[in-house]
């Protein structure tokens, strides 16, 4: 069953970012956000799924090879959906990015890492978003991971709620984490702690300065679903391998 398309119709992609460890496959030539897993460009594939539940408007940031990404992808006009873009002179980070497309976001939308190729049912993450207690700020995609070495790690209680982030690098691991997944659902309230035109990291700066301010931001764990990051070599080919199988 599709959660209410008219509950969360927005999502914010963020693609400003280069891909150095991609440079294998995109030769300088494209942004990591559009290298092609079985020939579409992974961007796309986050348009499609996100579509599917009812999200309608979409909000891309944009700083390396920016035209690679819009003039694939337009005004979005042939998926169906609006697309805005915010073109960053100077990298804002991942809640910059966010930042930048404030006077246009509504109360709830989704946030996603570009780099992450997932078939999670965002429906039943909207869903779950919705039942948690009054003043809940934003949630994150929460569970195992098996590089937890090169991971943003959260320690939560019972309930999901996040007690402490660990961010990358780590000197140690902590005895008790789940591993941050990049996908996000916020509240618009959340983006008033995010400084303008300013570098601001989600995990890193975020996070922990609105725990450290008492607001509450959940996790949601969800298992079976696939979900990889392609930042690497390795994990590309992982991803394009399983979807080979799914074939």
């Amino acid at each position: 069953m599709l959660y209410d398309s008219n509950e969360i119709t927005q999502a914010v992609l963020l693609s400003a970012g280069f891909g150095t460890r991609l440079r294998e496959i995109t030769k300088g030539d494209i942004p990591k956000v559009m290298v092609s897993l079985l020939g579409k460009p992974l961007l796309e594939y986050h348009i499609e799924d996100f579509k599917k539940i009812g999200v309608t408007e979409f909000f891309i940031n944009l700083h390396y090879l920016p035209e690679k990404i819009t003039e694939y992808f337009g005004n979005g006009s042939k998926w169906g959906v609006k697309i805005h873009y915010f073109l960053e002179k100077n990298i804002l980070g991942t809640a910059g990015g966010v930042k930048s497309f404030e006077g246009k976001l509504e109360d709830r939308f989704f946030v996603i890492y570009g780099d992450i190729f997932s078939l999670v049912d965002y429906s039943k993450m909207a869903a779950d978003f919705s039942k948690k207690p009054k003043g809940c700020i934003g949630m994150e995609l929460v569970g195992e991971t098996d590089h937890p070495e090169d991971s943003d790690l959260v320690e939560t209680n019972r309930e999901n709620l996040f007690i402490k982030v660990y961010c990358k690098p780590h000197t140690s691991i902590p005895e008790s984490f789940k591993g941050m997944r990049g996908i996000y659902i916020f509240r618009k309230k959340i983006l008033q702690f995010i400084p303008k035109n300013t570098y601001y990291e989600i995990d890193r700066h975020l996070l922990p300065d609105i725990l450290k301010k008492g607001e509450k931001f959940y996790g949601y764990e969800t298992h079976g679903e696939f979900l990889k990051d392609v930042g690497t070599l390795d994990r590309y080919h992982f991803v394009e391998d399983y979807l080979k199988g799914l074939k």
